[in-house]
């Protein structure tokens, strides 16, 4: 479980192909303190398990750390795009004793999402996203409301405008000066997942499990 609060800007080391995988070495020392083999470690909003650490040519601190992305992660995520030297947001699975500065953020995709514009102003910058082309099951419109939550690549964020195949965003100085958000342009994709509770009272909801009584 996550928060959205991207902790550090990270880079991509290396991608190692595996045919229906690939391994992923990424540069990152702020991410891995107190993080261990086998601990979460979400990237671009996607949740990744820690299988190896280590420490760059030109340094000894512990600074890489390495992750098996399987097809299913590929196939559903924008992390079948990256590659050496792309930058890339990094949070650690959050604590019981952290603070909940963002809501609650699985690291679980739900699908990708495409920038369409930018528009600046004096303090902060509006984007909108367009949603991915909605599947049998629906699009992720129906999870979407003016001023709920939304996690994009990872990062924590307030829905501005929700509309039926895109959302816009405001992001402050610090969102566009810490994340890969900020250097994100028209076209480029980018991680979304919804609000795990808006989903969950949906199926609640779907399947009559909520009545008037209950309510």
């Amino acid at each position: 479980m996550f928060t959205g609060i991207v902790e550090e800007l990270g880079t991509v080391e290396s991608i190692e192909e595996q045919g229906d995988a690939i391994r992923l070495t990424l540069r990152g020392a702020t991410v891995l303190e107190g993080t261990g083999l086998g601990d979460s470690i979400a990237v671009n909003g996607c949740c990744l398990t820690v299988v190896a650490t280590g420490s760059s040519a030109d340094g000894d601190a512990v600074d890489l750390w390495t992750a098996d992305v399987m097809q299913e992660t590929l196939d559903k995520t924008s992390l079948r795009g990256v590659a050496p030297g792309d930058r890339v947001n990094l949070e650690r699975a959050v604590t019981v004793e952290k603070r909940l500065g963002g809501h609650l953020v699985q690291g679980h995709v739900d699908g990708v999402g495409t920038v369409v514009s930018r528009t600046p102003s004096e303090h902060w910058e509006v984007v909108e996203i367009a949603l991915p082309v909605p599947d049998e099951r629906g699009g992720l419109a129906r999870y979407l409301v003016d001023k709920g939550s939304i996690t994009v690549d990872g990062v924590s964020l307030t829905v501005v405008e929700a509309r039926d195949d895109s959302f816009t965003v405001s992001l402050i100085p610090e969102t566009l000066a810490r994340t890969t958000l900020g250097f994100r342009g028209p076209g480029d994709r980018v991680n979304l997942e919804a609000d795990v509770i808006a989903k969950h009272v949906e199926r609640l909801l779907a399947g009559g499990y909520l009545t008037q009584k209950d309510s």
